[in-house]
């Protein structure tokens, strides 16, 4: 299994109602990418200041299938139109669940 965890920080001006559409589409891409096993995001509860804005955890039976939903044409749509002009800061990281 691998998990893939995302975490944002959004430009200055990044509404809430941005913040929700985002959220919105990337919720439908497990209807959308059948390799998906679960997944979740929102934004950051504000509990410390340091924190990203936002995150998304996804799980995948192995590499190949978190390169397919990487390179899926919806994600890239939800990465081109609502993250990537969107986003100050991002890292990534993706690892092996035992």
């Amino acid at each position: 299994m691998i998990r893939h965890v995302v975490m944002f920080r959004w430009k200055e001006g990044v509404d809430d109602a941005h913040v929700r559409a985002t959220a919105e589409a990337l919720n439908a891409l497990p209807d959308q990418i059948p390799e998906i096993l679960s997944y979740t995001c929102g934004p950051d509860l504000g509990v410390a200041d340091t924190n990203f804005d936002f995150a998304v955890s996804a799980q995948f039976d192995g590499i190949d299938e978190f390169v397919t939903y990487r390179d899926h044409p919806a994600h890239q749509a939800v990465v081109q139109t609502l993250i990537g002009p969107f986003v100050d800061e991002r890292c990534a990281v993706q690892f092996s669940e035992r």
